[in-house]
C-alpha cells in the first residue's frame, strides 16, 4: 500500500485520468472529491462490498450513467 500524505487543496493523480483531491480535514475526517470518467465507477467500500456481495441494487440514471450521491452522503 502507498501511503502520501497531502494537505486540503492538494491532490493525488491515478493514472491520466483520475485525480484525488483533500477538499477539507476537520472533526476527525477527511473530506476527499474525485474527479475521474463518468465510465469509472466509484463507491465508497461498504458500498461497494455490499454491491458484490449483492444487498444492494445501484440506481443508475435515464442514460444508464450512476446516479449522483445525495447531498447528506457526501
Amino acid at each position: 500500500m502507498l501511503v502520501l500524505t497531502r494537505k486540503p487543496g492538494e491532490a493525488i493523480v491515478i493514472g491520466d485520468d483520475i485525480e484525488i483531491e483533500i477538499v477539507a480535514i476537520g472533526g476527525g475526517k477527511v473530506r476527499v472529491g474525485i474527479t475521474a470518467p463518468r465510465t469509472t465507477s466509484v463507491h465508497r467500500k461498504e458500498v461497494y462490498v455490499e454491491l458484490k456481495e449483492g444487498d444492494v441494487v445501484e440506481i443508475a440514471d435515464s442514460d444508464g450513467a450512476p446516479a449522483e450521491p445525495a447531498a447528506d452522503e457526501l
